[in-house]
């Protein structure tokens, strides 16, 4: 889940949106409503936070702070309208992990965002190649070897599980983490299906069943196996060129820049 911050309603709704298509569900907040929404939301909630977009707002430099008080690894990105050297050098020493100028397609946040996750993992552990390789650009995860093409829903709840392979994850953490902390309009059992399909998938795929369920307790993609996070960047830093934009999705990216630059 992704929260933004805004003061302007036609902003957030416009990135609301553009994840919305992406498979990704987000929290639309006005400045004055984050400091008072991290103070109250539910651990699982803040768990679920993938990042944090801030844009216009007062007193936004003190946020970066504010954020990291309860979700401290979390990627808190600014979007500026204009980028100017000394206003962006404000924002990195406020706590930035990344200034942006906008108009900036959605899929450009998930790369960044994903760099920024793969560095801090980096740091912490070694994960090594094998049998799971998941990316968190919009691209469906390589298993066995192989491209699996799963349904968006089910690639965020994998990519979920490796963001916290070896931890035990809720059903309520995976709900909000893909529908959204305000969605009341899906029930929660939702996620259920979902895992067992996923399920289902990667042991027919792999030969043994890669995800651990625990009644009452949760899900665990096990510890013990070669799973590779990866984003966009390969070996040595280079960075793959994405494939060629087909007319639909040239079409649907140039309408979402048009909505979330205004």
């Amino acid at each position: 889940m992704f929260v933004i911050v805004d003061d302007r309603p036609i902003v957030t709704a416009g990135y609301a949106s553009a994840f919305e298509r992406e498979g990704f569900a987000s929290l639309e907040l006005q400045a004055g409503e984050l400091e008072d929404w991290l103070s109250v939301a539910a651990e699982a909630d803040l768990e679920a936070v993938e990042g944090f977009l801030l844009g216009e707002g007062e007193d936004r430099l003190r946020f970066p702070e504010v954020i990291r008080r309860q979700c401290k690894d979390a990627p808190v990105l600014y979007l500026e309208e204009r980028t100017q050297l000394d206003s962006t050098l404000e924002l990195f020493s406020a706590g930035a992990d990344d200034v942006l100028r906008k108009p900036v397609h959605v899929k450009e946040i998930l790369a960044r965002v994903g760099a920024i996750r793969r560095r801090m993992m980096a740091e912490t552990e070694n994960v090594s190649t094998g049998a799971i390789e998941v990316f968190f650009d919009g691209r469906d995860p390589i298993i066995g070897g192989e491209v699996m093409v799963l349904p968006r829903r089910e690639r965020r709840i994998l990519e979920y599980f490796a963001r916290n392979m070896g931890r035990r994850v809720t059903k309520a953490q995976l709900f909000n983490a893909v529908y959204g902390v305000t969605n009341d309009a899906v029930d929660e059992c939702v996620v259920e299906s979902h895992v067992s399909k996923l399920r289902k998938k990667l042991r027919n795929r792999l030969g043994y069943d890669a995800i651990e369920s625990t009644r009452y307790i949760g899900y665990m993609l096990k510890s013990d196996l070669p799973v590779k996070l990866k984003v966009v960047a390969r070996e040595r830093g280079t960075v793959q060129a994405s494939a060629p934009v087909e007319r639909s999705s040239r079409n649907a990216m140039l309408r979402d820049l048009a909505v979330v630059s205004a």
